[in-house]
């Protein structure tokens, strides 16, 4: 197997929680058990919150707002929404390498190559998860990262901000972080389509995990 077998899906509506999850679950499954290749899913949620495996309740600010779902994910707490696009990623770590911290590296090489590719910068930070860009002389949030690992098989993934509704994020302090702000690529006054994302992830992704064919 290799990067050209990936099964790359897209929705083209919103796709609820409980269905995305139910679907990783029995994709991570069938992946360890040679029964379907990789998979990375690229869709949008309704408006929703999910908490990480370290989120923590006072960060929830206004829990009416809209579902909050908990996930097996690590992290705190996160918003989906339309205008973001999520990116679930189902990938065989005992094919690929066994090393979870080069396997987020590579995630977060996959965002700031893609993000490159509308000539926006994004950066890592040391104590934060995510990719972070410098705006108007501040530092914000444009991509989160919530990573599960059964048996080497990965999925959850990442969230790149589009351009949603970023007031929805007021509902919740975005990844425990009350510090910082969120952005978007709107907001940042690039207009780029999913369409145009979906490309730049795509290729970026080849880019990035082409490395790991070796070991396969």
């Amino acid at each position: 197997m290799d990067d050209a077998t990936l099964d790359w899906r897209t929705a083209g509506t919103p796709v609820s929680y409980p269905e995305a999850v139910a679907f990783m679950e029995a994709r991570v499954e069938a992946i360890r058990a040679g029964q379907a290749p990789e998979t990375v899913w690229l869709l949008e949620h309704p408006p929703l919150y999910t908490a990480g495996t370290s989120a923590d309740s006072a960060d929830l600010i206004d829990a009416g707002r809209f579902p909050v779902y908990p996930s097996g994910r690590g992290g705190q707490y996160t918003y989906h929404g339309p205008g973001q696009r999520v990116a679930y990623v189902m990938l065989d770590l005992n094919r690929r390498g066994r090393d979870v911290r080069v396997y987020v590296h590579s995630l977060e090489e996959w965002l700031i190559r893609t993000l490159a590719r509308f000539g926006v910068t994004g950066e890592r930070r040391d104590g934060r998860v995510g990719i972070w860009v410098a705006h108007e002389g501040v530092e914000e949030k444009i991509a989160a990262i919530g990573v599960r690992i059964r048996r080497w098989v990965t999925f959850h993934g990442m969230a790149l901000n589009v351009a949603p509704d970023l007031s929805h994020f007021a509902g919740i302090v975005p990844c425990g972080l009350s510090a910082y702000g969120v952005t978007s690529l709107k907001a940042l006054g690039v207009d780029a389509s999913m369409v145009e994302v979906d490309a730049a992830l795509k290729a970026a992704f080849n880019d990035v995990f082409a490395a790991t064919r070796a070991i396969l």
